[in-house]
């Protein structure tokens, strides 16, 4: 280990080896001392803390020149680096010489090999990879249960059922020998051995002949030696995997058909292996966990798959990214909205891991919230872009640029057959019509959410009854391996090829996943939703002047309507409710005064007028002679609410039916 002045600051037992200078008197001095020729020292420029190559001829206290190779890397948080070498050639050609080339090689391998993965248990059959046939013949590595699962292990002292699994094995012989404990199988408990209380210390253990190994196992593994030691093994070694304080298992190597037995060095090797393959286990153990933790939590935060309501059928599906990718914040959503109306949701947050996935849950909680209010569609995004700059501004300064997202928002009227929609910088939907054609949405996108000081623009389409709609995030178009458009048009023609009458948008949704299955590089999210309209016999409405008059031809309009419909005895209270809002529009907002009354599962009364005045419940005192209007809708409704349009606003009004006959 060297400081930023090329000062040797620690000094390994490999070097101390391969060159016979102890630490003593290498530490403190500069690396260039040890070099036999200073012009032989060539280098890589270090660019951006990344490690650097280079090669040198060190000089041997004998007076032997070795060649070496070498890598420098930057250590985190300090201004450390740590250099690796691995001898390439010597002028002399002992068997000290050998073994210390051979241990270098075998640290460069493992240091090469070992942490590639965020796998649990990928990290640890590396580990088994390279100490077979490099140390021994055989080897294998037990970890705790509780690791492989991404939490910490437990703490334990002496025997007893360990709860550990045999999570990588290797053999130089090929395949697995069957009598030994097989991988994926738990160990056996253990019996209170001294070898076992010393690996639980951190200390790696030696057996050097099979008297020590039949004496110190048979004592550990009274009831499965056989399962437990190699049939011909003559020496032993293994030594323990401790990260920041937590055993997370044991690595042991055997030898059956090398002549040698193991020595201390081979222990120490070991032990070096052992000690920097463990933080690569911890590494991907502490992945593990968080990984599962933000899957949870974005399994959690996003909404039923399916649903299935008067406008629409829905399917929705996340597919979380595979490898090192991590979580990200991909989401979807269905609202229902008064007046049968439906709002499809797709979004995808800047990031990845559990700040992605927190940042994803406040967006959709924003935009469920946002859309109560019945916002139009190019309104709530502006309200959500400001929600995203203000949590942007409460970031870290190093992070502020990482706090961002795409959005696409949808309202569909199952009466009208249209579809309001406005994107944040969101890919298209497709739209899926009933004959099979398929074809993206024309949109005139705003910038993602963040940017601030755009404006986001609304568009309108009519759609069939049976038309689907495909909300999706950009994961899905990254599988195709090309721009945006081919994998826009690849993704349309795939849908279009699907969409056919009986087949079900979650075995559709299946399909299409599927063919980015199973190692997706980024998060994806698909909404399908499969338009339907109302019947036209289900609504009913008229048009009144603003003149008091109508209040009464409003009334004898409903009841007749509600007759048709066979509701007359909900006749008393929809009545009433008509009346209220109709007089509140001639008194405060003038006419054309619009009545709507829609039939389904409730009834739904919805009177139009002219003004953008909100209206607000209050409770009248009892001298006063109005103001108890909406205080008697708000009695009689099961919910009432406001939504304003391009001109003049719609108060709305449902109440439940208990038994509705069919209509017609």
């Amino acid at each position: 280990m060297l400081d930023a002045q090329g000062i040797v600051l620690r000094w390994s037992r490999a070097a101390a080896e391969l060159l016979d200078r102890t630490a003593e008197e290498v530490c403190g001095n500069p690396v260039g001392h040890l070099l036999a020729d200073s012009s032989e020292c060539r280098a890589e420029p270090m660019v951006n803390g990344m490690p650097t190559a280079g090669r040198a001829l060190l000089r041997h206290r004998s007076g032997a020149v070795v060649e070496v190779s070498f890598r420098i890397y930057p250590l985190e948080n300090c201004s450390d680096f740590l250099m690796l070498a691995v001898p390439t050639r010597c002028r002399t050609d002992t068997a000290k010489w050998q073994r210390s080339r051979h241990d270098l090689e075998l640290r460069h391998q493992a240091s090469a090999t070992i942490g590639r993965s965020l796998d649990v248990q990928r990290t640890a059959q590396d580990l088994a990879d390279v100490l077979v046939p490099a140390l021994g013949d055989l080897a294998w590595v037990n970890l705790a249960e509780s690791v492989l699962g991404g939490d910490e292990p437990p703490k334990f002292l002496g025997g007893g059922e360990l709860h550990l699994r045999r999570a990588a094995v290797a053999s130089a012989a090929g395949p697995w020998p069957a009598a030994l404990l097989q991988p994926g199988a738990p160990v056996p408990p253990f019996g209170d051995w001294p070898g076992l209380r010393a690996l639980q210390r951190g200390e790696t253990i030696l057996l050097r002949d099979r008297a020590g190994i039949n004496d110190g196992l048979s004592r550990a593994f009274p009831d499965a030696f056989s399962l437990l030691v190699p049939e011909h093994a003559h020496s032993m070694v293994a030594s323990p995997l401790f990260a920041r304080g937590f055993l997370l298992g044991t690595v042991v190597v055997w030898r059956t058909k090398w002549a040698e037995s193991f020595t201390d060095l081979d222990a120490g090797l070991l032990a070096d292996i052992a000690s920097a393959a463990s933080l690569s286990v911890d590494n991907a153990r502490r992945y593990t966990r968080e990984h599962r933790a933000a899957v949870a939590l974005q399994q959690r935060l996003l909404p039923r798959a399916t649903t299935d309501t008067p406008a629409s059928v829905t399917s929705g599906f996340y597919l979380p990214a595979s490898g090192g990718a991590d979580i990200s914040g991909d989401w979807f959503d269905v609202i229902l909205l008064p007046s049968l109306r439906i709002a499809f949701v797709v979004g995808d947050v800047i990031g990845h891991g559990l700040p992605a996935t927190a940042t994803m849950g406040r967006l959709r909680t924003a935009v469920q919230t946002l859309a109560d209010l019945e916002l139009g569609p190019e309104e709530l995004l502006t309200h959500l872009d400001d929600l995203v700059a203000r949590l942007a501004a409460e970031a870290d300064t190093a992070h502020q640029d990482t706090v961002g997202a795409t959005c696409l928002y949808a309202v569909y009227d199952p009466i009208a057959c249209q579809c309001a929609l406005a994107s944040a910088g969101h890919p298209p939907p497709i739209l899926l019509q009933p004959d099979g054609t398929g074809s993206r949405v024309a949109l005139s996108p705003g910038p993602p959410l963040g940017v601030g000081g755009m404006p986001f623009e609304t568009t309108t389409i009519g759609l069939d009854p049976g038309s689907v709609l495909a909300l999706y995030t950009d994961g899905l178009l990254d599988c195709h391996e090309h721009d945006v458009d081919t994998g826009i048009q690849q993704l349309t023609d795939r849908l279009a090829s699907l969409i056919h009458p009986g087949h079900p948008l979650d075995a559709i949704g299946r399909t299409v996943l599927a063919d980015v299955a199973p190692r997706p590089r980024d998060d994806i999210a698909l909404l399908l939703a499969s338009t339907r309209a109302l019947p036209r016999d289900a609504t009913a409405s008229w048009e009144f002047p603003a003149d008091p008059a109508v209040v009464a031809r409003a009334r004898n309009a409903t009841s007749h309507q509600l007759s048709a419909w066979g509701l007359e005895e909900a006749s008393f209270t929809v009545e009433l409710v008509v009346s209220e809002l109709v007089t509140n529009a001639i008194r405060y907002a003038g006419g054309p005064i619009g009545l709507r009354l829609i039939r389904d599962a409730t009834l739904i009364c919805e009177v139009t007028d002219p003004s953008n005045t909100q209206p607000r419940l209050r409770r009248a005192r009892t001298t006063d002679e109005g103001g108890r209007g909406l205080f008697l809708v708000a009695q009689f409704a099961t919910r009432w609410g406001c939504r304003y349009g391009q001109s003049g606003k719609t108060i709305w009004a449902e109440q439940p039916l208990p038994e509705v006959p069919p209509v017609g």
